[in-house]
């Protein structure tokens, strides 16, 4: 089975522009996304894509593989589905998010393992433990609920579950990884669904495949390690991670 990651990367960001370049310990930060990336066993090749020169020059001086799509994309999965269409062999597509330099190559391998057990399965993506209340009410963290089988409910910017007697110990809030695996065909009929009215109201593209019908498979990790960049006190915090990772 054919397992391709992607990295969709752009320069243009209204709160951090040049993002994927941004240094960390001598390193832009996709160069971090992409070696963690190559690390997933399940990945039989991994690539950068992007519509910025000066991201694809980087990408090429670490000798990463980089590909160019167009700039008029509205999304990272319309510049996904773009490079799809090209891997024609491709049978699954794992979107890897550019801004995740901490992202664990294990919840990867654990992504793409639900479409590779059970072909019903259209979409896949992860999810953690987050028992912070504090956490729960933050809008840019994303939670997500699920049936029994492990299957996506609802994913929101609120705090879902909101236990109507509150919370007494460990939350049972659980946060969304933003990394998916889609089925190829999936991808790219994916690209073409209208968008729905909670994809609109909470501005989660996910919820576009729920709104139509499908599927997510949610696989539970053990932590919530990774942090996401998605402004510069974000990337100081994955700076001292690193440090003490280091001198540890």
């Amino acid at each position: 089975m054919s397992i391709v990651g992607i990295i969709p990367a752009r320069y243009a960001s209204t709160r951090f522009p040049g993002k994927p370049l941004a240094d960390l310990g001598g390193r832009p930060m996709i160069q971090h996304v992409y070696e963690r990336a190559c690390r997933a066993k399940s990945l039989e090749e991994v690539v950068v894509a992007t519509d910025d020169e000066r991201i694809a020059d980087a990408v090429r001086k670490f000798g990463g593989e980089v590909v160019m799509t167009s700039p008029d994309h509205p999304t990272g999965t319309d510049r996904l589905a773009e490079v799809a269409k090209r891997l024609s062999a491709a049978e699954i597509v794992v979107n890897i998010q550019g801004d995740e330099p901490l992202i664990s190559p294990v919840v990867i391998d654990a992504v793409v393992t639900p479409l590779r057990e059970d072909p019903a399965i259209p979409m896949s993506s992860a999810m953690a433990p987050m028992p912070e209340a504090v956490r729960a009410w933050d809008s840019n963290v994303v939670k997500v609920v699920c049936d029994l089988q492990g299957m996506a409910l609802y994913f929101s910017r609120s705090p879902i579950p909101n236990p109507r007697e509150g919370v007494s110990g460990p939350g049972p809030w659980k946060r969304h990884y933003g990394l998916y695996a889609y089925r190829r065909e999936f991808l790219l009929a994916f690209t073409s669904f209208s968008i729905g009215p909670l994809e609109k109201l909470e501005q989660l593209e996910q919820l576009r495949a729920l709104e139509h019908g499908f599927k997510i498979k949610m696989v539970e990790m053990e932590d919530d390690s990774s942090v996401g960049v998605d402004t510069p006190e974000d990337l100081d915090r994955v700076r001292a991670i690193l440090e003490a990772r280091l001198n540890s």
